[in-house]
């Protein structure tokens, strides 16, 4: 348990960071998993618009390094190459 003031606010801003992180990191899998299942179903134009949606959350993981970039970048180019690959 912290004694300085400092630290204290410290596990408090760490705690709702955590909590942030959480929710997208669950936001960018939950949307993947949506869009696989779409791709699965063989729905086109329901994957295009969901795959908008997909690399946006990605992104956004990106950004405050819930996701490193490399992972990043091959979660999008596998998804858009499924999705580009339906007929």
């Amino acid at each position: 348990m912290p004694n300085i003031k400092s630290a204290k606010k410290r596990v408090l801003t760490n705690a709702r960071k955590c909590e942030e992180n959480i929710l997208v990191d669950s936001r960018m899998k939950n949307s993947i998993k949506k869009l696989e299942k779409t791709i699965a179903e063989g729905k086109k134009e329901e994957s295009k618009e969901l795959l908008n949606t997909t690399l946006r959350n990605i992104d956004k993981a990106q950004n405050i390094n819930i996701v490193h970039k490399n992972k990043a970048a091959r979660l999008k180019s596998r998804l858009t190459k499924s999705v580009n690959g339906l007929n």
